[in-house]
């Protein structure tokens, strides 16, 4: 594996400033861009360990705080090992900013997170990929809807509400969408029923997407989270393989 270098940097937006944790190969070479977006609990070591592990397959890996509007990281106070169900008063440090996170505004955010990647000397020429867990599978949809010509791929892991009858639902942007996806549902998702899956795969079919969608079978909503009580190790390693996987075919 790459030998990788991390660091903190901060992104200009229209509404401020996103601080981010960004992870590339150690060798300084420009290298496919990949946009990382956090779940739920935020930009923490674990989400800068997923980076890292995507910057030692040879890539450069942003991860922006996309609460920035609420705080610099860290955002919530969090234990080093995060079980909601022992401390259910977190979520009522985390819905409240995740509601304020509109899709019109996470679209706008994304357009500074691809325009940083962009100008990046470590980033290669060309459209970028994009992957997110839990709320981060929703921005995925987003931003690849929202800039085609700038992503090439996105992926979504256990992602919840993707196809709901709101309307500005994130499976409403499969026309616009270019990107090849993938999407790995958790089983048994309570966020992510089964007639929401069949309206995401119907939308993402109807649009003409190139996409695979599979439902990860025993593992939890959060199964990528190895800091948290939903960690699934099977889960976690198969999409480990399934990100590397198209990842690999575009770039």
């Amino acid at each position: 594996m790459t030998a990788v270098q991390g660091t903190a940097v901060d992104i200009p937006t229209e509404d401020g400033t996103a601080d981010a944790y960004l992870a590339h190969p150690a060798d300084g070479r420009p290298r496919p861009g990949v946009l990382l977006y956090q779940d739920a609990f935020g930009l923490r070591p674990h989400l800068r360990s997923m980076a890292d592990r995507l910057a030692s397959a040879g890539y450069t890996v942003l991860v922006p705080n996309v609460f920035y509007r609420s705080g610099r990281t860290p955002v919530f106070d969090l234990p080093e090992f995060i079980d909601p169900e022992a401390r259910p008063e977190i979520w009522g440090q985390i819905v409240p900013v995740m509601q304020a996170l509109t899709p019109e505004l996470s679209v706008r955010d994304a357009d500074a997170y691809l325009r940083w990647l962009a100008d990046s000397p470590l980033v290669a020429d060309g459209p970028v990929a994009v992957t997110g867990y839990c709320m981060g599978a929703r921005l995925a949809l987003h931003t690849a809807g929202a800039y085609p010509e700038r992503v090439s791929a996105a992926a979504g892991f256990h992602g919840g509400r993707l196809a709901t009858d709101a309307p500005d639902s994130p499976h409403l942007n499969a026309e616009h969408i270019t990107a090849e996806l993938y999407f790995g549902h958790a089983d048994d998702d309570p966020s992510l029923p089964e007639e929401q899956i069949e309206r995401f795969e119907q939308a993402l079919t109807a649009a003409g997407v190139r996409h695979r969608c599979e439902v990860y079978p025993g593992a939890p909503h959060g199964y990528t989270q190895a800091d948290t009580a939903s960690y699934h190790k099977e889960g976690d390693e198969r999409h480990w393989a399934a990100l590397l996987d198209l990842l690999e075919r575009t770039f």
